[in-house]
């Protein structure tokens, strides 16, 4: 069975339904691959561009959980999947890392100039592209508080960045947060990235590789899937707005 439906009418059920299309798709080749043949496939319109960051990469691995799981690993896999999932719905979208890596600049030798090097280019990347929104994927950590679990959208002070920040939240407090809802809330300046882009952005924070439960899931690539799903609706939902 074949639906047409306006972009305008595209809901969170809609997106759930496409992320039972795609996934088979997606499980089967892998996020990175997957993304990049959905792409391929996708006619690409002008206008806003998707900046999709996948958080940390390579010698920067971000948070660890317990069991040892790296949040730059987690952020690249979710990444690939909300931008499998936007370029599915013809959304224009770039990535900032396809693979565990760092993107820094020759020149940078220790670990420091390596990570400033890094979100510089990261920011120079949103900054260089004509009406861009960045939605920026990362996982959270509060070893004090091992139950403290979900996902929280933090958004600068750009734009329509806080209404991206609120649909996006609403979507995830849908999904996946269930009684334990969370509210979108102003990111501080002290980060660097969103405090130097020059657009709409976001950051959100998966989930707690601090909390046992949250980590079993953030590895689930349905989960992950999920988690993808639940961003992209709220991207369409503030666009529509």
């Amino acid at each position: 069975m074949i639906v047409l439906v306006r972009r305008s009418h595209i809901g969170f059920s809609l997106l759930l339904l496409l992320t039972a299309a795609c996934m088979s798709l997606i499980l089967r080749q892998g996020s990175g691959r997957s993304a990049a043949a959905l792409a391929a496939a996708q006619f690409q319109p002008a206008g806003r561009i998707v900046v999709v960051d996948a958080g940390h990469g390579g010698e920067d691995g971000g948070a660890v959980a317990g069991d040892g799981t790296v949040e730059s690993g987690l952020n690249l896999e979710i990444a690939a999947r909300l931008n499998a999932l936007l370029r599915l719905m013809g959304q224009n979208t770039v990535m900032t890392r396809t693979e565990d890596v760092s993107i820094y600049s020759d020149g940078a030798q220790t670990l420091h100039q390596k990570k400033v090097s890094d979100l510089e280019n990261r920011a120079a990347l949103v900054n260089g592209l004509a009406d861009a929104v960045l939605i920026s994927i990362h996982q959270n950590s509060l070893p004090s508080s091992p139950k403290t679990r979900g996902a929280q959208v933090f958004y600068n002070g750009v734009g329509y960045a806080p209404e991206l920040a609120a649909a996006a939240q609403e979507r995830l407090n849908q999904a996946v947060n269930g009684e334990k809802e969370k509210t979108a809330k102003r990111i501080s300046d002290s980060i660097y990235l969103t405090r130097h882009a020059q657009a709409p952005a976001v950051i959100v924070e998966c989930g707690f590789l601090s909390n046992d439960g949250d980590t079993a899931r953030l590895k689930e690539p349905e989960y992950q899937l999920h988690l993808a799903a639940a961003i992209a609706a709220g991207y369409f939902t503030a666009e529509d707005d």
